[in-house]
């Protein structure tokens, strides 16, 4: 049992204390938010997107967890992705010192620290170890330090314009994401009252042309009064287009093929000869013959 002059135990065999949490790895740390995917810790791989919160994740993923939310434990802490709308496709910038082993040997050393993407405007790399931020308007990525020396609000790497609300740290601290999340909530609100405003302009210029009407239309198209048009009760057009009638209808109404289609005998033709004419059964010597002349089958005849 020990305590019987045989042994003499140590303060921490008869004093129980509470056990340190366990320290985490921060290199591992650091891998897994800046080299992974945060819905399915994946490597993160082109296209890459951010939310409003500043976490990275590949675009796959991002529609798989929209397509289906059950398929991931951890979905609660993406409830703030309700579409492609809230993440942004990111402008990074690649690291010409970054070199990717397709089949990883064990007699080569393997940098893990280089990163796949720096600042373009400072150089530092996008590991952890320094700040960076993007541009939500835009997509560009550099780091904090450049948006500090460069006072500018515009982007350092595609110069569109820029503000405090459109800067959104990645991977942030607690106190990051708490200022991140006031920033997305007064963007959303923002979004909803323009596109209130653009409804509500809509309605209106609705309403202004329907009460507008066929009249409003037709006295837009007529001339105004006391005009010289207007004073004689007629238009000036009017006066062109009924003439060019008048005297299309006259030279159409003096045609003889026009009286023959009315009347439908050829003896009305002003234009067939008197021999053409008695070929026929309607002329006056056709009616008076009882007998054929030339033809060989007359229906008078029988």
């Amino acid at each position: 049992m020990g305590c019987d002059g045989g042994t003499i135990p140590t303060r921490d065999e008869l004093v129980k204390l509470k056990k340190k949490p366990e320290k985490k790895d921060k290199e591992a740390e650091l891998a897994a938010k800046w080299k992974h995917c945060a819905i399915t810790q994946e490597p993160l791989r082109s296209p890459i997107v951010a939310c409003e919160l500043g976490r990275l994740y590949n675009k796959e993923s991002v529609l798989e967890y929209l397509l289906d939310k059950t398929k991931f434990e951890s979905a609660a802490n993406f409830s703030h992705i309700r579409g492609l709308k809230d993440v942004k496709a990111l402008n990074l910038s690649d690291n010409p010192a970054f070199k990717k082993l397709d089949n990883e040997k064990g007699d080569a050393y393997i940098d893990t620290n280089t990163s796949r993407y720096i600042c373009p405007v400072v150089g530092i790399e996008m590991n952890g170890k320094h700040k960076f931020c993007f541009v939500w308007s835009c997509g560009c990525v550099v780091s904090e330090r450049a948006i500090k020396e460069i006072k500018e609000n515009v982007c350092h790497k595609c110069g569109a314009a820029v503000t405090d609300a459109d800067i959104v740290v990645l991977n942030g601290t607690e106190d990051d994401v708490d200022e991140m999340v006031m920033k997305m909530d007064a963007r959303r609100l923002k979004a909803k009252l323009e596109k209130k405003s653009k409804k509500k302009k809509a309605a209106e210029s609705s309403l202004s042309v329907a009460d507008e009407g066929p009249s409003s239309k037709q006295a837009k198209l007529d001339p105004q009064p006391g005009t010289s048009s207007s004073l004689n009760g007629t238009h000036p057009k009017s006066k062109l287009t009924n003439g060019k009638k008048d005297s299309k209808s006259k030279l159409t109404n003096n045609k003889p093929e026009d009286k023959l289609k009315k009347d439908g005998s050829i003896q009305n033709d002003p234009k067939a000869s008197n021999a053409f004419k008695s070929l026929f059964t309607t002329s006056e010597a056709g009616k008076k013959a009882k007998t054929a002349h030339w033809v060989t089958m007359n229906p008078l005849y029988y």
